[in-house]
């Protein structure tokens, strides 16, 4: 059921972004007031449009610092959000989440293997970890699949999951303890409590894409992943393929996920909890639901990274610790909501 117009929806998000975003470049250890944030990012963009009130370090901080992690933030969180509403739509589970289904540990493994073991690194250049990446999230998420896919429900999502994602953690801690060295073993921890403190503006260029492509693709077929929720054979009644659809669509998934670990680690419980909030404000209608997901999917982790750093300042804790503790909490309440429904 629809709940609010998508425009306003739409324009409200985008407000709070911008508020999130302006309190994200604001904080720091170096506090710089809002409007002077503003003033430095309108005077980069347009030389001479207002006049120059700061300290170059200032200026250095916004662009070279702050920008680019929120920048990053808003891409991670929008992606991951997208591939949860992605993944609720075409297994019709409200549990449904990159994290969940061992999406990230698999993702995270074959980074691990990249980087430590050398296999394949090299081979196509910058490429050779997105695309680890984005095969250790694929082959994760078709082997949860493959072993749900016998029982339908919900309870064997989950525990497969949970189960896909141990093995590939565990064979993270292998490759750390048995191979790595140097600060090979730090690096692949990055990817096990996801941060956002290494954003650069080259690593966004892979994880932009794959949004904007993903996120035009899911509202081209929207229509089409609609028809999903009428079961399979109810879609084929009405002319779409519902394997074809399905294995497409969480491609995708896996696509979006695993560039998002690339850059990010493992963040969890984003693609959970945001999709739901989206489909509480604007229905469930695919092409409705998509758009709103990935917005608030980008403020939600602008938030929690501006959290993050600002909590215990001036230490930083990991943006991944901060959306597991909230996606924890709504997932046992999603669960315990569940409770009395067959699994």
């Amino acid at each position: 059921m629809t709940r609010f117009p998508l425009g306003l929806t739409l324009l409200l998000g985008f407000l709070t972004l911008l508020g999130a975003a302006s309190l994200a470049l604001s904080f720091g250890s170096v506090a710089v007031p809002v409007g002077q944030v503003w003033r430095i990012l309108l005077h980069w963009a347009a030389p001479g449009l207002v006049e120059v009130d700061w300290t170059p370090v200032r200026a250095t901080i916004i662009r070279e610092s702050r920008l680019p992690r929120v920048v990053l933030a808003v891409l991670v969180g929008a992606a991951l959000a997208l591939a949860g509403a992605v993944a609720q739509v075409v297994t019709r589970n409200p549990l449904a989440d990159p994290y969940l289904l061992g999406v990230n540990s698999g993702a995270g493994f074959f980074v691990a293997v990249v980087l430590v073991l050398g296999i394949g690194a090299g081979v196509l250049g910058a490429a050779t970890v997105p695309i680890a990446a984005f095969l250790g999230a694929l082959v994760a998420l078709l082997l949860v699949l493959t072993v749900a896919g016998r029982f339908g429900s919900v309870t064997a999502l989950v525990l497969g999951g949970l189960g896909v994602a141990q093995i590939f953690g565990a064979g993270i801690l292998m490759v750390i303890f048995l191979a790595a060295k140097g600060d090979q073993a730090k690096q692949v921890l990055f990817w096990l409590s996801g941060g956002l403190g290494d954003a650069r503006w080259e690593s966004m260029v892979v994880p932009g894409v794959v949004l904007v492509l993903a996120l035009a693709a899911g509202m081209a077929v929207g229509r089409w992943l609609n028809l999903l929720s009428a079961g399979d054979d109810g879609a084929a009644a009405l002319g779409v393929d519902p394997k074809k659809l399905r294995l497409l669509a969480l491609i995708g998934v896996a696509l979006l996920a695993g560039t998002s670990v690339t850059v990010a680690g493992g963040i969890a419980f984003v693609g959970l909890i945001i999709p739901q909030a989206a489909a509480f404000l604007v229905g469930a209608d695919a092409r409705r639901l998509l758009p709103v997901a990935a917005l608030l999917g980008g403020v939600f982790l602008v938030a929690a990274d501006l959290l993050a750093r600002v909590v215990i300042a001036p230490l930083e804790i990991p943006v991944g610790a901060v959306t597991s503790s909230v996606g924890g909490v709504v997932f046992l309440v999603m669960l315990y909501r569940r409770r009395g429904r067959a699994a």
